[in-house]
């Protein structure tokens, strides 16, 4: 995690210090910005094609902040439609939490994950919060009562009238959190497709719509006074032909633009994830995220990379698959600093790029096989591991698949107990097998878990009993099988020792 202090923490303190200093309080207390938030959908609108369009807004917007590409979902988890990207977007869980999986919203578990508007002002109803939206389901279902203010845009006004009434509240009212919905671009994709000149027309017509809003936040007579997280992303991409709802990577795509105090400009992450959206809006808004909500987003201005994480400018193309691009980067068999795999009882031949655990990417992975539920892998985020054997006995092997990656030292304490951590994503078949188990200073290895059916996409946690004495546990994950399937692990970690 970071460790810099933000412009805001500083300002806080400033005036904590005031305050006890006596008259100089209400300069210091002035000086404290009001957080507020923006959040802009555009709906189906891909990343590449909006840098195609040379979008000067969301141009400046990129240049100003950060620009983060993401992938979401497929089947069996959930289609790239609209209402489950929204619905992730804006509550900050996956689709196996919120339960929306079409665009009927059937099913719906709402109530237990609402929006973020519906938590910020359950927190502090004193928020003023407002979502408007050229997309009615928005606004009518994922959005619930409490939010002060939601307008389902007539069909007549469109993307237009939408606009008009962002700019027209944030230049009359004084809002905390608002969302706005611009529907154009995905319009433009169903009509035309993404390779067509009229996509990259819509694409201009929503910039030039961002930059209003934008524009009208920054007209504000108090905005010397606040400080804005503005946002910017999308629920799904849209084939060259046109459509989503399937697997490919250019439906999966997703991405998030974001300005404000603590994100550098012209910065680049691979970290963040759908939910994030929401969890970053809370936490800007000084509403701490009780773990008892089980988000899976955490806030983009707290970044928690892991070791994995390191690897990302060691990743190469690919070697013996086919169906990546040949042009993709994202893997490589070199561990980072302190981590080893131990292939020596791995098999020989086989498929390069997954002989023995693998790093490698989400856009990198899922495209050596679509559809056999690599797309599900949501939790991890990144780089991560993966043992792969259904991949690696595409080509003539010998033995078996058996491959144990191995972690560093972590500090524990003797006779208390630890929380051993960590994302998995792990898919079944027999005889295949899945094993953690932890030594300490070095010992025999213990299991302290083992995989023998379907843990799909999982933040796992496991209670160890440490040792009287001992001051170093390590962590070892052994993947055995043949043609079978898979198993994911990223963000290891034990804490509480």
């Amino acid at each position: 995690m970071s460790s810099r202090v933000s412009r805001r923490s500083l300002l806080v303190s400033a005036a904590a210090l005031a305050v006890a200093a006596g008259p100089l309080a209400p300069v210091a207390r002035a000086a404290v910005r009001k957080p507020k938030v923006l959040l802009i959908g555009l709906d189906g609108a891909l990343l590449g094609r909006i840098r195609d369009a040379a979008a000067p807004h969301l141009g400046a917007l990129m240049a100003a902040g950060l620009t983060a590409p993401s992938s979401i979902y497929a089947d069996p988890l959930a289609p790239t439609l609209s209402g489950p990207g929204w619905s992730t977007l804006l509550t900050g869980v996956w689709p196996d939490r919120h339960q929306v999986r079409d665009n009927a919203f059937t099913g719906a578990r709402f109530d237990l994950y609402p929006d973020f508007l519906t938590r910020a002002e359950t927190a502090n109803p004193a928020l003023a919060t407002y979502a408007v939206s050229s997309w009615a389901p928005i606004t009518d279902t994922v959005l619930s009562a409490k939010v002060d203010t939601r307008v389902s845009t007539p069909g007549a006004e469109y993307d237009t009238g939408t606009t008009a009434r962002a700019v027209a509240r944030l230049r009359d009212a004084d809002p905390d959190a608002v969302f706005v919905h611009l529907d154009n671009i995905d319009h433009a994709g169903h009509g035309h497709g993404a390779a067509s000149p009229q996509y990259l027309d819509a694409v201009r017509t929503a910039d030039a719509q961002v930059g209003e809003i934008v524009a009208a936040v920054r007209a504000r007579p108090g905005y010397a006074a606040e400080d804005w997280l503005i946002m910017v992303t999308a629920d799904h991409g849209h084939t060259d032909a046109g459509g989503h709802g399937g697997s490919t990577l250019q439906e999966r795509q997703t991405f998030l633009i974001a300005t404000g105090p603590t994100l550098s400009a012209g910065s680049v992450r691979h970290d963040v994830k759908m939910p994030d959206v929401a969890a970053s809006a809370l936490a800007h808004l000084g509403i701490a995220i009780d773990p008892a909500w089980n988000l899976d987003g955490r806030p983009l201005q707290r970044p928690a990379p892991d070791d994995f994480d390191t690897l990302r400018g060691l990743l190469g193309t690919r070697v013996d698959e086919t169906g990546i691009p040949a042009s993709a980067v994202g893997f490589t068999h070199t561990p980072p600093a302190g981590w080893s795999v131990d292939n020596s009882a791995m098999g020989t031949g086989g498929v390069t790029e997954w002989r023995g655990w693998s790093f490698t990417t989400d856009e990198f992975w899922t495209q050596s096989q679509r559809d056999q539920s690599r797309e599900g892998n949501v939790r991890a985020r990144n780089v991560f591991a993966v043992a792969d054997g259904d991949e690696w006995s595409d080509r003539a092997t010998t033995g078996v698949f058996d491959s144990t990656l191995v972690s560093p030292a972590f500090p524990v304490t003797g006779g208390r107990a630890a929380t051993l951590a960590y994302t998995t994503h792990y898919r079944h078949e027999s005889p295949q097998r899945g094993e953690v188990l932890v030594s300490y200073d070095d010992g025999a290895p213990v299991p302290v878990r083992t995989y023998t059916a379907d843990a799909l996409s999982r933040a796992e946690t496991v209670t160890l009993q440490v040792p009287a004495g001992a001051t170093r546990a390590r962590v070892r994950f052994r993947y055995t099988g043949g043609n079978n399937w898979y198993w994911v692990v990223d963000g290891v970690r034990i804490t509480g020792a």
